[in-house]
């Protein structure tokens, strides 16, 4: 499997406390797609580079039969099972996460960007808006977590 610097970046920022519950709070609430929003964070904080809003749809456009025909069946099928069966709970969150690394490898290769210097909080922060309309509390949460011990 070759190197998806972006798959690095999202496990590191999924892992920040607050990350995870600003990013389903806007999932669940918004129907923002959680891969398609740490790939915006990516592109501004580790590449530099300010999406518009066509470009992002166009990249967004590449995944989105897998993201309605892998990645949501297969959430929907872990959220039933998390409170009737634990194994099979299990599998289908680690089925969900490999089907989810599979989404971002395709993001990956269909933006065709790679990390460099320049990026900054302010231009993830721009390019994430472009995915919340009128914006959210959970997204001006997520853009307060995003500055402190990304880079390394």
């Amino acid at each position: 499997m070759p190197a998806n610097p972006f798959w690095d970046f999202s496990l590191a920022v999924y892992g920040r406390p607050g990350v995870p519950a600003c990013c389903l709070s806007l999932q669940d609430r918004r129907g923002v797609d959680v891969n398609v929003l740490l790939f915006a964070a990516w592109a501004g904080l580790e590449c530099g580079i300010r999406l518009s809003a066509e470009e992002l749809g166009r990249i967004d456009a590449a995944v989105a039969g897998w993201r309605e025909e892998v990645v949501r069946p297969l959430r929907a099928l872990r959220r039933r099972a998390k409170a009737e069966d634990d194994a099979f709970y299990r599998r289908m969150k680690a089925a969900e996460l490999e089907a989810e690394r599979v989404q971002q490898d395709r993001l990956f290769a269909a933006a065709g960007f790679a990390p460099q210097p320049g990026g900054d909080v302010e231009l993830a922060v721009a390019n994430m808006a472009l995915l919340v309309p009128g914006g959210d509390p959970a997204l001006e949460e997520l853009a307060g977590v995003l500055p402190s011990g990304l880079r390394n």
